[in-house]
C-alpha cells in the first residue's frame, strides 16, 4: 500500500503545498518529479503521483501556485503563469526547490531519476533538464515550449517524450516537432506522440461544481481557448509515460494504467 502526504516548502515568496507519494515496501525507489499544469495541483495530478507510486516510483508532485488552483479563473491563471514562463531563472529556482524536496526523501534513488510535466509544469521540468539535471526520462504533455535552439540542450540527457493533441492551439504538433528537431541536433534522444482530435489539457475531465464528472468533453467553467477532454487519448498518453519510465528507470508496469 502506498503512503501519501502533503509537503510544505517555501520558494518564490510562497509556501508551496506539494504531494509526496511513496511506494509500499522498502526502498530505494526510482524517483519522479511531477509538475502540474497552469491551473494548479489538482486531484488528477495528485492521482498521477499516487499511480506512479503504485507502480514503484517515489513521486513528488510540486506546487508552484502556493496551494492555489485556478479552476474557472483563466485570466487569474494566466496572470500567474505567463510571467513565470517568461522568466527561465525563476522557473529553474522553483523546479530546483521541488527537486530538492524529492531527493531529500528517504528512499529516493538519486541515480534513477525521471520527471513528468503538464503545461507550464512541463516548461519548469524542461528548464531543469536543459541545465543538466540527470533525468533518465523526461515526459511533457502539452508543455510550454522554449525557443527551439540546439545549443541550449547540449547538457540534457536521457530520453524525452513530447506529447500534444492535434487540435491543441497552445502547444501545436508543429511546435512539438520543431522542438524535437532542436533536441535531435543537440544529440538528445526524443520521441513525440500526437493524439488525433485531442485539444489542450485533453486529460482533464470536466466536472460539476461538486467535483463529480459531467460525463462530456466540454468544460462548463471558463477556460482558455482550445481546451477539451478526450478520454481515450488520456489513457494512451498515460500508458506512454509509464512505458517510458519502465524503459528508463526500471520499475514495472504490472498494473493496468488508469485513464
Amino acid at each position: 500500500m502506498i503512503a501519501r502526504r502533503e509537503v510544505r516548502y517555501d520558494i518564490d515568496g510562497l509556501t508551496m503545498v506539494g504531494h509526496m507519494s511513496r511506494p509500499g515496501g522498502g526502498g530505494p525507489w526510482p524517483a519522479v518529479l511531477l509538475g502540474h499544469d497552469g491551473v494548479g495541483l489538482d486531484d488528477y495530478q495528485r492521482g498521477r503521483a499516487d499511480d506512479l507510486a503504485e507502480h514503484g516510483y517515489l513521486t513528488f508532485a510540486m506546487d508552484y501556485h502556493g496551494g492555489r488552483t485556478f479552476f474557472g479563473e483563466p485570466q487569474a491563471m494566466l496572470d500567474r503563469a505567463l510571467p513565470l514562463m517568461a522568466n527561465p531563472a525563476r522557473m529553474l529556482t522553483i523546479g530546483q526547490a521541488a527537486l530538492d524536496v524529492l531527493l531529500a526523501e528517504p528512499g529516493a534513488d538519486h541515480n534513477q531519476l525521471a520527471t513528468l510535466g503538464y503545461g507550464a509544469g512541463g516548461r519548469i521540468v524542461l528548464e531543469l533538464g536543459r541545465t543538466g539535471v540527470p533525468f533518465k526520462a523526461l515526459a511533457v504533455i502539452h508543455p510550454g515550449l522554449p525557443t527551439p535552439r540546439a545549443e541550449d540542450w547540449t547538457n540534457a540527457g536521457g530520453t524525452f517524450l513530447l506529447c500534444t493533441g492535434s487540435e491543441d492551439p497552445l502547444c501545436t504538433p508543429a511546435q512539438i516537432l520543431t522542438f524535437g528537431s532542436a533536441l535531435q541536433d543537440a544529440g538528445v534522444d526524443w520521441r513525440a506522440h500526437i493524439y488525433g482530435g485531442a485539444k489542450h489539457a485533453f486529460w482533464a475531465a470536466p466536472t460539476q461544481p461538486d467535483g463529480t464528472p459531467t460525463g462530456g468533453a466540454d468544460h462548463l467553467s471558463p477556460t482558455v481557448p482550445g481546451v477539451g477532454h478526450h478520454a481515450a487519448h488520456s489513457a494512451r498518453a498515460w500508458r506512454a509515460v509509464l512505458d517510458l519510465f519502465s524503459e528508463s528507470i526500471g520499475a514495472g508496469t504490472s498494473r493496468r494504467p488508469r485513464a
